[in-house]
């Protein structure tokens, strides 16, 4: 340790000169001194004595310009013994201020018999405090080797705090900035997830959710649908781009012409959706010609003149009547039709008589109540396959109807129909005991099952969970319970708990349809989850949207940083298996693989373990369902 003595009098450089060389002394009682001065026991310090180096300076500006050369060589001194009376330079106080400028951490030790200054005048002027000390002359030996050691010891003690304090402070700045990186990774997530690129207005799942939330209000609002006219004829002749830039200007007219408080959203293709509070169907209707209007006439389009035009279909919220955001869009679309039908160019209300969907669902709903007894019901399975060796781990289930009188129907059509009445019930409670039985002719595979929002939410679900697994004696590590985002969006905290139940019990739970719903960082960490399912429409698009690549990516990366698999819904393509692979996506599932199978083909599969040729799948001629919807 480097030690600093400055004192005009050369017996006195001598005298520290022998009190720094070795000795062999009982220093028992200044060590106590010690302790009680400097509030530590720093007599232990003392059996492992620092070595000292010693600098001497005979003046008070040489040591203020030894210390400014030891601070420029990145070798600074510990500790210096400062004499206060030094004629005729400056004195001990003047030089204990310099030094102190020039390096704020050095411990600074008054030695004199007599000051012009008091200890305190020093202290102000020279502090802190707790860097200055005092020493009178005649000093011990021991004294002046003792203040050194435990100066010298709280000094590399000080370093080190200071140095670990950088290292804190950095790696605190560190992580502040990931914070807001991944907040705005997040955030660019979030928007690319519910806004059109094109027009930047909301998408599909964002009037979806705006819609499902006005729903629940008790005002009164309209729902229309416009799409263009005749607009493939402007791709075809003017190209694409012209197209898109048409679709701009269109957009930017609804989002002016939009009474207050209205939502525009580009749906899709040249199809936008509007959403409006209004005191009734006629004011309403009012406010669509008022917009059809403005939407019809010629606009420039890339230098080209265009004849714009547009058609809606309107439903009107009435006192109730059923708000199902799906059966508001879908009323609104039959009007849509109905308004292209008869000629283009006008507003259609919707009524009643355009949905000849409602007797067919009145009967299918009668008939679902039945299709249990009757034996209409089936299974079929599809194989989820691992990344590398395209290994089958498991298979989810799906559930078919085949009726009597109208033949097969999708379940898109009859499990929204089932869940909007107690049969989902039932049908799930049959859709799982069916499920279960295959397990024992499988060799290890798991089942997955899709559970709908309203049964997540029924009163005593994992009790029942684990009743039928338990009865079926199967091991609930091979049962996988599929939820999407929507049935746990309703009651967060509940479907947390629900779900925190279910993995302590040993079920694997898969988020199905990812992507689609309210995605956050939030909902991952919240709930307690196995694998993410990436919906099958951004699959789709990855080959011809760059969104929807980028989408595909993100959630890949994101459940590989998470420790969570991934699968990857409706793969039909080699071309997006070996895109999935190289993404590190770790398991998928599709038509290329292989079609939902009966259960004896699936028991061959599962026996089988590979899938050797995906080139070469599974086809199942009698099912030809796309795979969506809740069971299907």
């Amino acid at each position: 340790m480097r030690i600093l003595i400055v004192d005009d009098e050369p017996a006195m450089h001598d005298s520290y000169r022998r009190s720094f060389a070795p000795i062999s002394a009982d220093t028992g009682a200044l060590d106590a001194m010690a302790a009680e001065l400097f509030g530590d026991d720093d007599s232990a310090a003392t059996d492992d004595a620092p070595a000292f180096a010693l600098t001497h300076a005979m003046q008070g500006h040489d040591g203020v310009a030894a210390v400014e050369a030891a601070i420029r060589a990145g070798d600074p001194y510990a500790v210096a013994f400062i004499d206060v009376r030094m004629p005729p330079g400056i004195d001990g106080k003047e030089t204990a201020v310099r030094i102190r400028a020039l390096d704020p951490d050095i411990h600074l030790v008054i030695v004199t018999g007599f000051s012009d200054f008091s200890p305190i005048e020093i202290s102000k002027a020279a502090g802190p405090a707790d860097k200055i000390f005092y020493i009178a002359k005649p000093f011990e030996v021991a004294e002046v080797t003792q203040m050194a050691t435990a100066l010298t010891h709280r000094w590399q003690g000080d370093r080190a705090l200071a140095e670990a304090r950088e290292v804190l402070a950095a790696q605190v700045v560190q992580l502040q900035e990931q914070g807001h990186e991944l907040a705005a990774n997040e955030s660019r997530a979030i928007h690319m997830a519910n806004h059109d690129s094109l027009t930047e207005a909301p998408n599909r799942l964002a009037f979806r959710r705006t819609l499902t939330e006005r729903a629940r209000s008790t005002s009164q609002f309209a729902v229309a649908m416009v799409d263009l006219d005749r607009f493939k004829l402007v791709n075809d002749t003017l190209g694409h781009l012209a197209g898109d830039e048409l679709i701009r200007t269109i957009c930017g007219i609804l989002q002016a012409q939009i009474p207050e408080g209205g939502v525009v959203a580009r749906l899709g293709g040249d199809e936008f959706g509007l959403l409006f509070d209004t005191p009734g169907t006629e004011a309403a209707e009012m406010e669509c010609a008022r917009i059809l209007k403005a939407c019809s006439g010629t606009f420039k389009v890339l230098g080209n003149s265009v004849q714009g035009g547009a058609s809606i279909g309107l439903i009107v919220t009435e006192p109730g009547e059923s708000r199902d955001p799906t059966d508001l869009m879908r009323r609104a679309d039959l009007a849509l039709n109905d308004a292209k039908r008869d000629g283009r160019g006008i507003v259609r209300v919707f009524d009643e008589g355009m949905d000849e969907n409602i007797r067919l669902r009145r009967a299918i709903e009668g008939g679902l109540s039945q299709a249990i007894a009757k034996g209409e019901l089936s299974l079929v399975y599809q194989p989820i396959v691992a990344r590398e060796e395209l290994e089958v781990v498991g298979f989810e289930a799906l559930l078919r109807w085949n009726t009597e009188d109208h033949g097969p129907i999708s379940p898109a059509v009859f499990i929204p129909i089932a869940e909007e009445s107690n049969l989902i019930h039932e049908l799930g409670d049959w859709v799982l005991a069916e499920s279960l039985k295959v397990l024992a002719e499988w060799p290890g595979q798991y089942v997955s099952v899709n559970f709908s929002p309203r049964q997540f939410r029924r009163h005593n679900f994992v009790g029942r969970l684990v009743e039928s697994v338990q009865r079926a004696g199967v091991a609930p590590h091979r049962v996988q319970i599929e939820i999407t985002e929507t049935a746990i969006f309703d009651d967060a905290d509940r479907a947390a708990d629900t779900l925190y139940k279910l993995r302590q019990m040993g079920f694997r739970i898969a988020l199905d349809d990812f992507g689609t719903g309210y995605s956050s960082l939030y909902n991952i960490r919240k709930f307690a989850l196995d694998c993410l399912k990436i919906d099958r429409s951004f699959i789709d698009g990855m080959g011809r949207e760059r969104e929807s690549a980028a989408i595909v990516h993100s959630i890949i990366h994101l459940g590989r940083a998470l420790g969570l698999g991934v699968v990857a819904e409706g793969v039909e393509t080699e071309a997006q298996l070996q895109a999935l692979r190289v993404a590190g996506c770790s398991h998928m599932q599709g038509y290329l693989l292989s079609r939902p199978v009966a259960q004896d083909v699936a028991r061959n599969i599962a026996e089988a373990r590979f899938i050797v040729d995906p080139s070469a799948p599974y086809h199942a001629a009698e099912d030809t369902e796309a795979g969506n919807g809740t069971y299907g």
